[in-house]
């Protein structure tokens, strides 16, 4: 029986330059590497994200490929891209899922686990 998986591991950072904390406005990017861990070539549609405060507060981003890119992944095959969000306090997490189909035309979702988005501590 075929298996359909894609695996997603994810590094986040604070983006300093990008951030305006007087503004409560902090920027984030995050890496992400998708890697087809199943045994079906396996294409990338579309992406769901959300995206939450330290006030609760919810963002959902929704749209096709990531990037630019609807990647085609052969089994054991990775891809990698860099992209970025701005939240309103200097915490938060992001979790969503891919919308994927597999060369045999199964659809599935790949989950994206949630990981934080935390400013550094300064020291003085």
């Amino acid at each position: 029986m075929p298996s359909y998986e894609l695996t997603v591991q994810v590094r986040a950072r604070y983006l300093s330059e990008q951030s305006e904390p007087e503004q409560g406005n902090y920027a984030f990017a995050y890496t992400i590497t998708i890697r087809n861990t199943g045994d079906v070539p396996s294409q990338l549609i579309s992406r769901h994200w959300v995206i939450t405060d330290a006030d609760d507060q919810v963002q959902e981003v929704s749209g096709l490929g990531v990037v630019g890119h609807q990647p085609l992944l052969p089994p054991g095959e990775s891809f990698e891209y860099t992209s970025w969000a701005t939240i309103k306090t200097p915490v938060g997490t992001m979790r969503g899922e891919y919308f994927c189909v597999a060369e045999d035309g199964h659809r599935f979702e790949a989950p994206i686990p949630e990981f934080a988005l935390v400013m550094p501590r300064m020291l003085h």
